[in-house]
């Protein structure tokens, strides 16, 4: 191995490890799953982490590996749980954290265009109010444990993705 190539590895594998941040918004821990190689649908994972003494809201997200991508949350309808599009967004409050985790807010990928590989990554392009856009980097983990409610390998993309809003 080269010099040249083993820094530009080094610096490939910095770049990586360090958390995107757009303004005073930053992305930490970011990753994502599918349940399997032929699961239509996936999710982003990650906290987002607003520095600033404004508030702000993530409105928006896209990304080329699927067909369409939303702003999900989980909702109780009746003993049964739900996954729902958020319109709205979530709300970064001033100096605080909003985490994006499995069984709660995630980023849904939809209609995915390629199987989500361990250890590859794709790009998702994180819209918000104020800070503006951002592209992030996500790992994917099909391996990681979820955090708040195990969805263990349930595959997305046969659950109820209803997306008219009215929980």
């Amino acid at each position: 191995m080269t010099l040249k190539s083993a820094t530009l590895g080094l610096t490939a594998a910095l770049a990586l490890a360090l958390p995107a941040v757009a303004e005073d918004i930053a992305i930490e821990d970011p990753y994502a799953r599918a349940a399997g190689a032929s699961a239509m649908a996936g999710a982003a994972f990650m906290t987002i982490r607003n520095d600033s003494a404004i508030a702000d809201r993530l409105v928006a997200a896209q990304s080329d590996v699927a067909d369409r991508v939303e702003l999900h949350t989980h909702v109780a309808d009746g003993d049964v749980m739900r996954m729902i599009e958020v319109e709205e967004g979530f709300a970064i409050p001033a100096g605080e954290a909003h985490s994006l985790a499995r069984g709660g807010d995630h980023v849904m990928l939809m209609g995915l265009r390629q199987p989500f590989e361990q250890g590859e990554t794709i790009s998702v392009t994180l819209t918000f109010e104020n800070a503006g856009e951002m592209t992030v980097e996500v790992p994917i983990d099909n391996e990681r444990t979820g955090m708040g409610m195990d969805h263990g390998d349930m595959d997305h993309g046969d659950m109820d993705h209803g997306t008219d809003g009215d929980g």
